[in-house]
């Protein structure tokens, strides 16, 4: 294994070269700085992880699965059986079954081959098994689920269905099991009324799902039918009879099984009589441990048995023992392939845990837990944890799933749910070779779907052996999961007063005014909340001061980051040796880090933890990266380990503080991006290893479903979801309010003869509020018309009203504390502008505009075109909406502004005699007339949300979690998209992988890509773009169920096609005609974060543009063929290969680092920011060699990018947009994009914005100016941000850094944003005192990037003002490091 991590990165020695003379440059920062600051480090190369493969994920073959009969056996006839099976269990059992008929042979001798479904991928495989049916009398096909490879088997089956003697298919999809044949008995007409089954596959069928009603069937059907006399009723019974057999599983059956069927339906062997014994049948479910001499229906006397083991040992013995549950698959004990269950059952007893094995036959699990789980008279659970040990959903299987049916289960045993993993289409070897981990279709069965029951700890603890087939236990996995689980059941027993919580803080970028960095939350106001509400629940929390703010004091030194104070607080200082002794994996750092202590979290002699302990509860800063200020590391493809100190932290934690758990607190930090697999760790994968055997508690932002699923899926975490702050409008400021109250003067007396005077004091006034960069106006005493000043007056007015009612996040959420209902006020206005067809739910503003005789649709298209009439229409219609949900809000408040008992509210006012309060309001408005109906059914379902939004379970859900309770799984994502997000405090999951694109996604895609290729036609003389170059992100596609992947699908000219139970796994081109216009070729960059959720997808998309570069058609009707043919001969590669456009980076690698370069000041030039971008964003994925990962293809990156006339990326949801986060700038290849351009022509760069129903296509620099104006420059927005305090300040310099960064990637921002901001922040001394007594560190940071942006010519001012800020540099550096030194 240790060859895993030991294979080096090879850089050309050029580029080494180039490093190096880089390395030792001073930075160009520097030379506009007053100050030098240290040298840094030589850095080291690094190693990472192999690929290995042939391309595909499973190599194993058929043939050890085959079986032809001894010469001897020749004289009699011969019977050729082919099955496919999804997992390898029945490997064994058919193959003994197989010796032993023809050992015995008195009637036939048997032939027999064997594949898993997921060979039948390789197209060698797939003709191999295409022949062997040629000649087959019986195929058997069990649990075929997966859609491409299901219309495999489907037409090699159907050529031979006819010819062959019998055709058995269990369990599996309907078009599978329409094949089915014995004699009379046919399922063809399976999935339409008139067929016996058709119940079973019914879309809406009680949950249990078809696989159940096949049980249930096969129970009592073969009684019923062996009196029937028809042939077809026997045949019925013999498909039964078969059923049964399979389920039974064991050798002895699958002989009797081959015997009735070969008697019965081959023709040579009919009237032969062959005797064959009855199934033995086995508990459809039940308990089983592998010492007991028996299997179990009643779960008291499998605990008398239990109580009277002579081999158990004395911690078994202990009354107070951890008890855990295990869920197992019927067919793995019934086939006699188990070892890999013994192997977990005899660990936890040897750690001194009992265990209740339980198992089903169906794919229903809920059942049996509550059985077997749970005391029938006390309805207390006997277990303290649960672990699936099968992979699969509770409920459904592979199949259909039902989650609230699971969650139900798991939520009256109230305990911890794990899901571990057994690999499934994977050897062992081939999983220990991938660097993807886990099989894609393996991570959407058994990965995803679990999360959605509130599944947590993917670990992987058991192979398959490519010979055999049998599954074997990875003893140190089997470990790791048996250590998480008993620590997370000892949660469920130790006493309050004596449990430990670290809690870890992060600090990003790494300085000391950036301590508790977390998305939207007021980190130290949060974490003080939380411990004085464990100190009132009885936990020691000896010695925390009396406020937040003191809190900061301690942990950071001094009072918000301020004075003399150049270190945090040391909790622990840790020897070498003793690292070295705690930390068995520090020797594999030392090759990217050299010999430890290094001089990361280190004095010189010690690693150094940061932090600070109260009683049992210790706040730790963690280590950031390490490599951010090191541009040569910057550039490498593949992200260094974690260092020394990181590695130190989490020893301390696990095995000096022994932390009974850890809380990592907010979004987010970097344990969960360190290198290792994508998705089903190994124990040389760092987030493993890091994570050790301590539970992970991690408070995410609840609109991040995408990074949370990453830290639930490589650090073991159990999500807890907290509210982003409440959203308010923007509102208008300075010029832009003195310029809306024009354009009402102008209204009112625009007919008058002070109109033109007017018009001229909007046009003065616009240009000083910076608005002619978004507005055409004309030249100032210039003579315009009637007409014309009314369309000035309308652009104005639609740009101002964008601005306006912009939604922002307003100061930051502190846990625990639910926004009030008026502040909830703007989110309800959100909600309730989207039409929710599924629901029956018509918008407030389509609503109102039907009162007045238009279509919501209309009047956004005119106010978008500026025509006055609609500008102020759909203004009345927004201060409607507004007003109306108030005064409902109002009617639900109490008069401190809590929402009271809603429901009963509500249903007062909704019940007869009374106004309604919506009603009340717009009676004084133009819209008195609006359809009662619909507004009765909206402002239902507001008032659930009204509920929902108020709730909070932040702090109930965490306490929970701390007691070993279960925490209810939930979705995340937009609240305003999807209101089910909330209330927060839920474990939250994404969505099932396979469902995205839905029809409804497409539906937006399209809208959207029209109006971009219209936009870009309008910019570009008339031509539609060639290429477009994009990002797909991770939490974008689950918030808008897949949109901005429908956007490339629909750009190439391709649309999606679900199977039976939804699933997206085939795409179909849709005609030229249809189309209307050409196929735009596409460069589709993928965040790390997307390549490791949605790699099903990422194939679909890479198989996408290579069957459309395949068509046959004109070059300029498909650009995508006309550039892969242009670059194939280029090249001299193939077509398909020429095709390559879905990029990402190295597996186990994230973000382009142009991020980390930018926020530490760290690059050079753009040309150095670029080659980062070429470097870690180069690597394809292959649709044809799904199993090789990410691999490097620079060449077609550089040249696909260099045909793109646009870039493009999307905005979903109002908390989020361009300068908030540093991602949206770390992906935008603009820049580079015209540096790779052989006329060197920069390309069009555009911003969708989907926030509100209005989708708009605006350029980036439209949307860079709308972001200045309604955040960085607006004075309710950063008073917000201010009112939270050291926090505040560094969300402020956050936003101008992000500023530079579309400068740098872009040079899209214009200079009076820059100048603004220095207006806003420096040259109001009042305000400059406020920043700076806040938190110094962050305002040297703010003082510092205005001298970058000057620096790096982004920003021309007088000298006067880049002066002064030099001078306020030096006073600020002096006052940190200086007073007291």
């Amino acid at each position: 294994m240790a060859s895993l991590v030991s294979s080096p990165s090879t850089i050309p020695s050029s580029k080494v070269d180039q490093l190096s003379s880089l390395s030792q440059k001073h930075y160009f920062l520097h030379s506009f700085l007053p100050k030098k600051s240290n040298s840094k480090s030589p850095t080291k190369l690094f190693k990472c992880a192999a690929i290995a493969g042939n391309g595909l994920f499973t190599q194993t073959t058929p043939e050890v699965r085959r079986i032809i009969p001894e010469k001897n056996l020749l004289g009699l006839p011969t019977v050729k059986v082919v099955y496919v099976v999804l997992e390898a269990q029945y490997q064994s059992s058919i193959s003994a079954a197989v010796q032993t008929l023809n050992k015995n042979a008195k009637f036939a001798s048997f032939e027999v081959v064997g594949y898993l479904v997921e060979e039948l991928r390789d197209q060698e495989t797939y003709k191999t098994f295409c022949q062997d049916l040629e000649n087959a009398n019986i195929f058997i096909g069990s649990l075929i689920f997966v859609e491409e490879l299901a219309l495999k088997v489907k037409s090699a089956v159907e050529k031979e269905r006819n010819r062959l003697d019998a055709v058995l298919v269990f369990p599996s999809m309907p078009e599978v099991m329409r094949l089915n044949k014995l004699g009379s008995f046919s399922m063809s007409q399976l999935g339409q009324s008139k067929s016996p089954f058709f119940q079973l596959f019914k879309k809406n069928k009680s949950s249990a799902g078809f696989a159940d009603s096949m049980l249930k069937l096969v129970r009592t059907l073969p009684k019923v039918l062996k009196y029937l006399p028809s042939d077809k009723a026997q045949d019925a019974r013999m498909y039964i009879l078969s059923l049964q057999f399979w389920l039974g599983g064991s050798p002895d059956n699958l002989v009797n099984f081959l015997k009735m069927i070969s008697g019965s339906y081959v023709p040579a062997l009919k009237g032969m009589k062959i005797k064959y014994s009855d199934p033995v049948l086995y508990l459809d479910s039940g308990i089983w441990h592998p010492l007991a001499p028996c299997m179990y229906d009643d779960v008291k006397e499998y605990l008398n048995w239990y109580g009277t083991r002579r081999d158990a040992n004395e911690k078994l013995k202990n009354p107070n023992a951890s008890v855990i549950g295990l869920v197992l698959q019927r067919s793995h004990i019934v086939t006699g392939d188990e070892s890999h269950y013994v192997a977990v059952i005899m660990e936890l007893e040897a750690r001194g845990a009992k265990v209740i094995p339980i198992f089903a036959g169906g794919l229903d699990f809920s059942g049996p837990v509550e059985k077997f789980f749970v005391d029938s008279i006390t309805k207390k659970p006997f277990v303290n944890l649960v672990v699936s040990l099968t992979g699969f959903a509770l409920v459904g299987g592979p199949a259909r799933q039902d989650h609230p049916r699971a969650i139900e289960a798991l939520r009256k045993l109230d305990v911890p749910y794990i899901v571990a993993l057994p690999l499934v289409f994977q050897t062992t070897e081939e999983w220990l070779n991938s660097t993807l981990g886990l099989h894609p279709i393996q991570v959407a069965l058994q990965v995803a779907l679990p999360e959605l029951d509130g599944g947590m700890e993917p670990i992987v603890f058991s192979g398959r052996d490519p010979r055999t087939g049998k599954s074997h236990a990875l003893h140190k996995r089997v470990e790791q999961l048996c250590t998480r689980a008993i620590k997370w059941a000892e949660l469920k027993k130790k006493s309050k007063t004596k449990k430990k919580l670290a809690i870890t803080v992060f600090s990003f970028p790494p300085d000391k005014g950036n301590i508790g960095t977390a998305a939207y939350l007021n980190v130290f106001a949060s974490i003080y909340s939380v411990l004085k509400d464990l100190q009132k629940d009885g936990y020691n929390v000896e010695g925390l001061p009396d406020t937040a703010e003191a809190l900061i004091e301690d942990i950071i030194h001094d009072k918000e980051a301020q004075f003399n104070s150049p270190n945090l607080n040391i909790a622990y200082k840790m020897n070498v040796r003793e690292y070295q002794k705690l930390t068995p994996y520090a020797s594999a750092l030392e090759e990217n880090w050299g010999k430890p202590p290094g001089n990361l979290n280190s004095d010189g002699e010690n690693l150094l933890v940061y932090g600070k302990r109260y009683g049992n509860i210790f706040i730790g800063v963690q280590p950031t990266f390490g490599y951010e200020g090191d541009p040569m590391r910057l550039l490498f493809s593949k992200s260094a380990s974690p260092h020394h100190g990181f590695a130190a932290y989490y020893s301390f934690v696990e095995k000096i503080f022994q932390a009974d758990a850890v809380l990592h607190f907010g979004t987010h930090g970097s344990l969960e991006f360190m290198p290792g697999k994508q998705v089903g760790m190994s124990d040389v994968c760092y987030p493993d290893s890091l994570i050790g055997n301590i539970p992970n508690v991690y408070y995410y932002a609840a609109n991040n479903p995408s990074e949370a699923t990453i830290a639930k899926r490589r650090s073991y975490a159990n999500t807890i979801s907290y509210l982003t702050p409440p959203a308010e409008n923007a509102g208008l400021y300075k010029g832009l309010k003195q310029l809306s109250e024009l354009i009402s003067s102008y209204q009112s007396l625009k007919d008058t003869g002070r109109g033109s005077q007017i018009v001229s004091s909007i046009i003065s006034t616009a240009r000083q509020c910076n608005l002619d960069k978004d507005v055409d106006l004309p030249e100032e005493g210039q003579e315009i018309s009637v007409r014309e000043r009314d369309l000035v007056v309308g652009k104005v007015y639609s740009k101002i009203m964008e601005i306006e009612s912009r939604l922002l996040p307003c100061g930051l959420h502190v846990i625990g504390e639910p926004p009030s209902a008026m502040e909830a006020v703007a989110t309800l206005v959100n909600i309730a502008a989207l039409d929710r067809p599924e629901d029956g739910i018509s918008s407030l503003p389509a609503i109102l505009a039907q009162t007045v005789g238009r279509e919501i649709e209309d009047v956004y298209r005119g106010s978008n075109k500026g025509i006055l009439r609609d500008v102020e229409l759909l203004r009345q219609i927004t201060e409607a909406s507004r007003g109306a949900i108030t005064a409902f809000v109002e009617q639900t408040t109490n008069s401190k502004g809590q929402v009271v008992d809603v429901s009963r509210k509500l249903s007062s006012i909704l019940g007869f005699g009374i106004n309604e309060p919506w009603i009340q309001y717009l009676l004084n408005t133009k819209f008195y007339r609006a359809d009662r109906e619909k507004l009765r059914v909206l402002f239902q379902f507001l008032g659930e949300c009204l509920k929902l939004v108020v709730a909070d379970n932040e702090l109930g859900s965490l306490k929970q979690a701390l007691e070993g309770k279960y925490v209810e799984p939930g979705p995340g994502g937009d609240p305003i998209r999807n209101p089910k997000v909330l209330p927060t405090g839920k474990n939250i999951h994404a969505l099932d992988p396979q469902a995205i694109p839905t029809t409804a996604a497409m539906q937006s895609a399209k809208v959207v890509v029209d109006r971009l290729l219209e936009r870009q036609k309008v910019d570009n003389g008339g031509k539609y773009p060639e290429t477009v170059a994009l990002v797909l992100w991770g939490t974008d596609n689950i918030k808008t169920y897949g949109e901005s992947l429908g956007q490339v699908l629909w750009m190439i000219g391709v649309r999606p096609v679900a199977d039976t139970f939804g699933r997206v796994n085939r795409v179909e081109p849709v005609s030229l005609e249809e189309l209307g216009r050409p196929r735009i070729d596409v460069v589709v960059n993928c965040s790390g974060v997307f390549r490791d959720l949605f790699i099903n997808q990422m194939n679909l998309l890479d198989r996408a543009v290579k069957m459309v570069a395949e068509l046959d058609e004109p070059e300029d009707q498909n650009y995508v063929r006309k550039h892969a043919l242009e670059q194939a001969r280029e090249l001299g590669i193939d077509v398909r290969e020429a095709a390559t456009r879905v990029f990402s980076n190295a597996s186990g690698s994230y973000s382009s680092n142009i991020n980390l370069a930018v926020e530490n000041s760290s690059w050079n030039d753009e040309k150095q920011l670029q080659d980062m971008y070429l470097s870690r964003k180069s690597f394809a994925f292959d649709c044809d060699a799904p199993g090789a990962g990410m691999t490097e293809n620079r060449k077609v990156f550089e040249l696909a990018l260099s045909t793109a006339d646009a870039t493009f990326q999307n905005l979903d949801s109002s908390e989020i947009s361009l300068t908030d986060v540093s991602h949206y700038f770390d992906s935008d290849p603009t820049n580079l994009v015209q540096n790779l351009r052989k006329d060197g022509k920069k390309p069009n760069a555009y911003i969708a914005d989907t926030t509100t129903a209005n989708a708009q296509v605006r350029t980036l620099s439209e949307t860079v100016r709308l972001d200045a104006r309604t955040k960085l420059l607006n004075p309710k927005w950063y008073e917000g941000m201010l009112s939270s305090g050291y926090e505040g300040v560094r969300e402020i310099e956050k936003r101008l850094t992000n500023t530079v960064g579309w400068s740098a990637t872009s040079g899209q921002v214009d200079n009076w944003v820059y100048e603004e901001a220095n207006t806003t922040f420096v040259q109001d001394q009042e305000m400059l005192n406020r920043l700076m007594s806040t938190n110094p560190n962050s305002f040297r940071k703010l003082v510092q990037t205005f001298l970058e942006a000057n620096g790096r010519g982004y920003w021309e001012t007088s000298e006067e003002n880049i002066e002064r800020l030099r001078q306020l540099y030096s006073e600020v550096e002096d006052k940190i490091e200086g007073i007291d030194r």
